[in-house]
């Protein structure tokens, strides 16, 4: 496994464990839903740290009930577009809104 690998499945690991028991603040209507959210933020985001073009750590990724909300700062509409495609390609995703700001 490659560095890049192994930091975005630790992150995903580390994301399940701290943010489970939130259901209820985050108006989810049962503990699995929340989990599968917390695991489709944690596909996106690994795919963003294993994808060249998007900066993970410019782009925050949240998810209720399946619907994907991007938001932070990209270099360029193209990477812009490409977090969106890549946050489609997770299973479970229902939705993605991408309020992602380009910065010149």
């Amino acid at each position: 496994m490659n560095f890049r690998t192994i930091l975005a499945l630790t992150f995903a690991v580390l994301l399940t464990l701290t943010a489970t028991g939130c259901a209820v603040q985050r108006g989810q209507s049962t503990v699995g839903a929340y989990v599968d959210d917390t695991a489709i933020t944690a596909a996106v985001k690994s795919r963003f740290v294993e994808n060249k073009t998007v900066d993970a750590a410019a782009i925050s990724v949240e998810t209720l009930n399946g619907t994907v909300m991007l938001s932070g700062f990209a270099k360029s509409g193209d990477e812009k577009v490409t977090a969106a495609t890549l946050a489609w390609g997770v299973k479970g995703v229902k939705a993605v809104k991408n309020e992602i700001t380009v910065r010149p």
